[in-house]
């Protein structure tokens, strides 16, 4: 028998080799002490009443940062989410859906992808219309890609994968449904508003700033940019004047001397923080 670490398996008096007793045992007693804490009423704390538009609790709705109405774009956004997102408190892709009209950001959660199981994903995957915004040598810029083109000429689809940068990596070398549509990065030279969280290098960016960045190419209209930006900002905004701190990325930690954390005995990992100090145009993958 398994044994409950500071516990020990009952074992009865015969089996001990010594006589039997009559009145109650101490393994009876046990039995009846774990009977009246499985009888006492369980407290469930009652979760904040949330917003339903912009899923945040309601005392700190951003609502009031978002469009009164959904943003007419023809782009239609996927975004292909690890399942450790779910969970994470100051999410922005509820923020990113809030802003775009149904339909135009669908969420799918999951690690693996495949025909069989995700067969509208794997369509939009042999779409020929539709981009994966992931950086790297295969990678086309989106704004030349776009440069000739009429607005609204071509209705894309977007794939974004959200998740932490390794996460991301992962994802995209996994799932050859991701390698299908065509590469493409952003060049535009932006810092990232969302200092509530740590990015690996000053030029990476969250998953809404990548969405708004895209929606503004593809729609060429800059304004989307800065209407999606804008309860980001807020929220970051919130979050500092409650305590939050704001978070350097790891390239400007390193660059300053600030980097408090025992550095990696890998050297791949060795060699990934060096670039990260040396290389300014490419977010680490």
């Amino acid at each position: 028998m398994d044994r409950v670490p500071g516990y020990c398996s009952p074992v009865t008096a015969e089996e001990n080799g010594a006589e039997t007793r009559d009145g109650p045992s101490v393994e009876d007693g046990l039995v009846d002490a774990f009977g009246d804490l499985a009888a006492l009423p369980v407290e469930v704390g009652e979760r904040r009443p949330t917003c339903l538009r912009c899923r945040r609790p309601q005392k700190v709705c951003l609502c009031p940062f978002l469009p009164p109405q959904p943003l007419e774009v023809s782009t239609c956004l996927y975004v292909v989410q690890h399942p450790a997102e779910e969970s994470r408190v100051l999410r922005t892709v509820p923020l990113l859906a809030a802003c775009l009209p149904q339909g135009k950001c669908n969420v799918i959660v999951g690690r693996r992808f495949n025909e069989e199981k995700h067969p509208e994903l794997a369509a939009v995957c042999r779409d020929s219309r539709t981009l994966i915004l992931y950086p790297g040598p295969k990678s086309q810029n989106l704004e030349e890609l776009v440069q000739y083109q009429e607005v609204g000429s071509v209705k894309h689809n977007v794939i974004i994968i959200d998740g932490t940068w390794s996460q991301a990596k992962n994802m995209f070398l996994k799932n050859s449904l991701f390698h299908l549509p065509k590469q493409v990065q952003l060049n535009r030279t932006l810092s990232s508003q969302y200092v509530i969280r740590t990015q690996p290098s000053n030029i990476c960016l969250s998953t809404l700033e990548c969405a708004a960045v895209a929606l503004s190419i593809l729609e060429q209209n800059d304004d989307i940019q800065e209407v999606l930006l804008r309860p980001l900002k807020a929220l970051c905004s919130f979050q500092l004047q409650h305590g939050a701190q704001i978070h350097h990325s790891k390239e400007h930690l390193l660059k300053n001397g600030m980097y408090d954390k025992p550095m990696p005995k890998n050297k791949r990992k060795i060699k990934r923080m060096e670039k990260l100090v040396t290389d300014h145009n490419i977010c680490p993958r």
